[in-house]
């Protein structure tokens, strides 16, 4: 096998494992985007004077209903840029990561005819 072959079977792995810490990195954004939307949603069910804390590291603080809302809705807003952000990289790397495949197979089939090193493209290589 061509040593430029073999470069680009590796930069494939790097960009398949990419895309798995990326898909990992959303997955993880959408439930926190997730819980944030249903804690708001509970929110707007609670009296507004209502006793309310908020829990920071292992501590439990006071606050009113507006702090508690305000902060749950900025929350949610930048989880949902944030999830917004990593679907659009996710979609960049499978380009990138389509693009490197179709050129091993153009550099395989001109050179030892294409077999079997193509695994890690196979299915599961791109996200949902």
């Amino acid at each position: 096998m061509p040593p430029e072959a073999q470069e680009k079977i590796e930069e494939l792995q790097e960009l398949q494992e990419t895309a798995q810490q990326v898909a990992e990195q959303r997955e993880q954004a959408q439930s926190a985007l997730n819980e944030s939307k249903t804690a708001l949603d509970a929110l707007e069910d609670v009296d507004e004077d209502a006793g309310m804390y908020r829990e920071i590291g292992e501590v439990l603080v006071e606050t009113d209903y507006e702090s508690a809302y305000d902060d749950l809705e900025n929350k949610v807003d930048s989880l949902e840029v944030r999830v917004e952000q990593l679907e659009k990289q996710e979609e960049r790397v499978e380009e990138q990561f389509d693009d490197l495949q179709s050129e091993l197979q153009q550099m395989l089939q001109g050179g030892a005819g294409g077999g079997g090193p193509m695994g890690p493209g196979g299915p599961g290589a791109g996200g949902a």
